[in-house]
């Protein structure tokens, strides 16, 4: 049994394949999570294995190949690009002297330096107290035994069933605070749903861009960095169009492959409001020569959320970079399939605020109502409803109304009033304005 290392920054990185040598881009991928940790990566192993061993994971061989790269390298700790069970963990820190760390352990150390809100610091706690709880197994020489000798003896419980016992406690402490914070969610979801406001939900692979722009789309100052979860917190903002309409976006945590369950479990809550979403905006980067098999496991994390029906707009980022031109690829009955933009040049925004505009509003009631000047009670309730899009008094002294409102309002409008819903005509009126203001939401 050892003591723990407590601290380690000189990484050495590991991974494995079960048939072949694995692919770079997973290498180069991991080697980017390991420098978002704040870990210097002076040197990497590679092997081929058809089954893990149940030890070590790797074999004998190689494991003499780690011991001796650490050496080389002066490295203190080891990062593994895989899921390692307990006794693995425990068993390469024995034979390597050195702190061991899998692929979940990372993300979850990434994510504790990045949560920044109450709540996201409350989820981060969550996952790693639940991956912990794993892992209380001789991990520490204080946890070997009871303590013996006269005055030293406790009540009969081990250390380590104190630290589960305890574990548990704040566990569930958690639990109910996070609790609280989803009712507040939900709370704030049913009065956005009220006001028929409804919701967008930027989803896509980690470094994506989708804060950058979420900050083109808002005038928000969201955090953003050319880096793998640069944004942890989710941020939402309502934006206001023209007419009285709009609708809230919010950001929201970047995927990544093989996503440890223990983050989805804890992030529960605010993913809520992507599963929720009238639709997703699945941003993908442009330049990345994976971006199918990228598109195909944030869909499996949205599958696994309860989000895979939640219509989809594809919008392929950093056109500046790719060379592509901003362009908009229609998908099946008159629907926007994909958009091609650049948040970071503003390059297509103006086509994507068009696309979502008609997607959110593609229930809309669009036309001209003559109101004669009796009827000014209807007319009031119209502009209460952000209806009116625009107005011109008619030779009568009555009004003539440019209208635009979903076929819900416009319904409980005209029955509420009296009014025959078929006055209206429709028509292509014109537009709206675009993004006039953007404001903090609940």
């Amino acid at each position: 049994m050892f003591e723990r290392p407590g601290h380690g920054e000189r990484a050495i990185l590991v991974q494995v394949g079960s048939r072949s040598r694995p692919p770079q881009d997973q290498l180069d991928e991991f080697s980017d999570l390991a420098t978002s940790a704040g870990a210097d990566v002076v040197g990497c192993v590679t092997g081929v294995r058809r089954v893990p061993d149940p030890r070590h994971f790797v074999g004998r061989g190689k494991l003499e190949e780690l011991a001796a790269s650490l050496r080389e390298g002066e490295a203190d700790l080891v990062l593994v690009n895989h899921s390692l069970s307990p006794s693995q963990e425990r068993n390469l820190e024995r034979e390597l002297k050195c702190r061991v760390l899998d692929r979940t352990g990372l993300i979850l150390d990434i994510f504790a330096q990045r949560a920044r809100s109450h709540e996201g610091k409350l989820q981060v706690e969550l996952a790693q107290l639940r991956h912990l709880s794993t892992r209380l197994v001789r991990g520490w020489t204080h946890l070997e035994r009871q303590k013996g000798g006269i005055g030293l003896r406790g009540p009969g419980e081990t250390q380590l069933e104190t630290d589960r016992r305890l574990l548990g406690q704040r566990i569930k402490v958690l639990r109910e605070r996070l609790d609280k914070v989803a009712r507040q969610r939900e709370q704030g979801r049913r009065t956005r749903m009220k006001a028929e406001m409804p919701t967008v939900s930027l989803v896509g692979y980690t470094n994506a861009g989708k804060s950058t722009l979420f900050n083109r789309m808002t005038s928000a100052d969201a955090y953003a960095a050319d880096q793998l979860f640069a944004t942890l917190d989710p941020t939402l903002r309502r934006v206001d169009a023209g007419g009285g309409h709009g609708f809230v976006l919010a950001d929201t945590v970047g995927f990544v492959r093989d996503l440890p369950h223990e983050l989805v479990a804890a992030f529960r809550a605010t993913l809520e409001e992507t599963r929720e979403a009238s639709v997703l905006l699945h941003v993908v980067d442009a330049t990345d020569p994976n971006r199918d098999e990228r598109i195909e496991q944030v869909n499996a994390v949205l599958a696994e959320i309860g989000a895979a029906d939640v219509p989809q707009i594809m919008v392929f980022n950093k056109i500046d970079a790719s060379g592509d031109a901003p362009r908009v690829q229609p998908g099946g009955e008159g629907r926007v399939a994909s958009v091609w933009v650049s948040a970071h040049s503003g390059e297509g925004i103006d086509v994507l605020l068009d696309s979502l505009d008609r997607f959110l509003r593609r229930d809309h009631r669009v036309g001209r109502i003559e109101l004669a000047n009796s009827e000014a009670r209807f007319r009031a309730a119209l502009y209460e409803a952000g209806a009116v899009s625009a107005e011109r008094q008619s030779d009568t002294g009555g009004w003539h109304l440019d209208i635009d409102v979903s076929e819900k309002i416009w319904m409980q409008l005209c029955a509420r009033i009296g009014i025959d819903p078929g006055r209206l005509v429709e028509c292509s009126c014109s537009p709206h304005g675009r993004l006039l203001e953007s404001r903090s939401v609940a």
